[in-house]
């Protein structure tokens, strides 16, 4: 049997991990799967974790969460069609197994997040030449020196379910260091409205969120040559297995509120 990995040591915040980490893995049982990923199961299996406060999460809550998920896969999948040798930095990636589901064989991927993250993650999760981690917060720009040696190469930073934990001058201000260190990268990230941010509930296992995105274009004006590229909604696409909350889709203020936003970064 494997070993057992403790996560007493990390805080509230970082134990939010385990509830993406979590519903992948139980997903993955599905025959219906909306994301499958085998190496979750296979984690699930070795950590020392009460997983009972995921377990009572509610369904529609889970498949949001899901449909997320394959949304950045599928974007990732899109920029590496397109440069296939390019770099992946994932942003807050907990225990993210987004490497493993999406690899071409090239890609260089970089997993950013909290030391007492990354030390878990380095128990669980090997580096390898192409794959690595850094654990600084993504507030301390000092990470950004570590991707020096990929100068001249096309940059995406992935961001899922990270931001609006931040408050919103720390995300300009990610923003702009981002612009002007890696201009013509990429950057994807999912976003709620204002008024999610104001009626959002607080489950006792999830953090507060502070920043709600007003207008996609908003972005654009936080530094030279920001400039939207695209966004996709939720609830887009039919989903049986949203069941009735599928209705969401006909109504464009309730299906609009949350949303996956890409970005150019300068030119």
């Amino acid at each position: 049997m494997p070993a057992q990995h403790t996560v007493r040591t990390l805080n509230a915040v970082s134990r939010t991990l385990m509830i993406p980490l979590y519903i992948r893995a139980m997903e993955s049982r599905r025959p219906d799967a909306i994301v499958r990923d085998p190496k979750a199961l296979e984690l699930v299996g070795r950590l020392d974790y009460d997983f009972s406060l995921v377990r009572s999460r509610k369904e529609g809550d889970q498949v949001n969460m899901l449909l997320r998920m394959r949304e950045f896969d599928r974007l990732a999948r899109a920029f590496l069609a397109e440069h296939p040798d390019g770099v992946i930095v994932d942003l807050g990636c907990g225990l993210d197994t987004r490497f493993e589901r999406i690899d071409n064989g090239r890609v260089e991927w970089c997993g950013l997040d909290l030391p007492e993250v990354i030390e878990l993650r380095k128990e669980l999760l090997d580096e390898t030449p192409r794959s690595r981690f850094i654990g600084r917060s993504v507030l301390d720009f000092s990470w950004m020196d570590a991707l020096k040696g990929q100068a001249g190469k096309h940059f995406l930073f992935l961001a899922e379910g990270v931001l609006y934990y931040l408050e919103q001058a720390d995300v300009k201000e990610l923003v702009r260091e981002l612009a002007e260190r890696f201009p013509g990268a990429e950057l994807i990230f999912d976003a709620y409205s204002p008024v999610v941010i104001r009626f959002h509930p607080h489950p006792p296992d999830v953090p507060t969120v502070h920043w709600g995105l007003k207008d996609d274009r908003d972005v654009e004006a936080w530094a030279p040559g920001v400039r939207l590229l695209d966004r996709c909604y939720y609830f887009d696409r039919p989903e049986p297995r949203l069941g009735v909350y599928q209705l969401i889709r006909y109504i464009p203020f309730f299906a609009r509120v949350v949303r996956i936003v890409q970005y150019r970064l300068g030119e």
